[in-house]
């Protein structure tokens, strides 16, 4: 069986992409087979030739230095910066998931480790017309357990319990949390941390400062966290 992660987050903008371009870096440094994976991407660029470009897979295939080709991450891309199920009423194309998991499983065929990344914070629907697909739907299509992305200051504990609180109500593994954003030794973002476990009974499995090239995860421990067969 693959191994792999789905990496969700308390909002948008709380720094996914960043993070799991440094869990596939990690990953691949360690000699991991590893690709990555984004059902739904809105809010992208055309390039010269007039084609959309996924730009979250663009920069994780950047950072992480993967060579898996870009046209095998994201089987849905739009140029409208908006939540997937208003970007394909505007464009076309709403998401199907079956095409979504055979996408996903070629990329499991020829992969050891697939890290997986959800569009928006959790509450994010991914289609709404005829056919409701949220993004829990996704993640449990495609089997996998889940971190939560969250950023380190202000506002963060109540951000990442109602996040863990809807997860669980909607019967999703949590395996850890990771905090972006993070300085280390400040007072009240040490005590996010604290809160955050406490309040939840979910890990900090890692913290991210803003121009860390690395992520501190043990190797044992990211691939356990990755392990399907293993709750963490």
């Amino acid at each position: 069986m693959h191994k792999g992660i789905f990496v969700t987050g308390t909002g948008t903008d709380i720094g996914k992409t960043f993070v799991t371009a440094l869990l596939v870096k990690k990953l691949s440094e360690i000699g991991c087979n590893t690709a990555y994976f984004k059902a739904a991407v809105s809010g992208n660029k055309r390039d010269e030739n007039g084609r959309l470009i996924p730009g979250d897979a663009a920069y994780v295939k950047k950072i992480s230095g993967i060579t898996q080709p870009l046209d095998t991450m994201c089987p849905y891309i739009y140029e409208t910066a908006v939540s997937p199920h208003l970007a394909s009423k505007i464009e076309g194309d709403p998401v199907e998931i079956s095409t979504v998991k055979t996408q996903y499983k070629k990329i499991c065929d020829e992969y050891e480790y697939v890290i997986c990344e959800g569009s928006g914070g959790i509450v994010c629907p991914i289609r709404y017309d005829d056919k409701k697909i949220m993004l829990e739907d996704i993640i449990k299509a495609l089997g996998l357990p889940t971190i939560i992305v969250a950023d380190a200051g202000l506002g963060t504990i109540n951000s990442v319990v109602l996040t863990c609180e809807y997860m669980k109500a909607h019967g999703l593994e949590i395996r850890g949390l990771i905090l972006n954003n993070f300085h280390r030794g400040d007072v009240m973002e040490e005590d996010n941390k604290l809160m955050c476990e406490k309040l939840t009974g979910v890990p900090v499995i890692a913290c991210v400062g803003k121009n860390d090239t690395d992520i501190d995860i043990s190797e044992d421990a990211l691939k356990r966290i990755c392990d399907r067969g293993e709750k963490k």
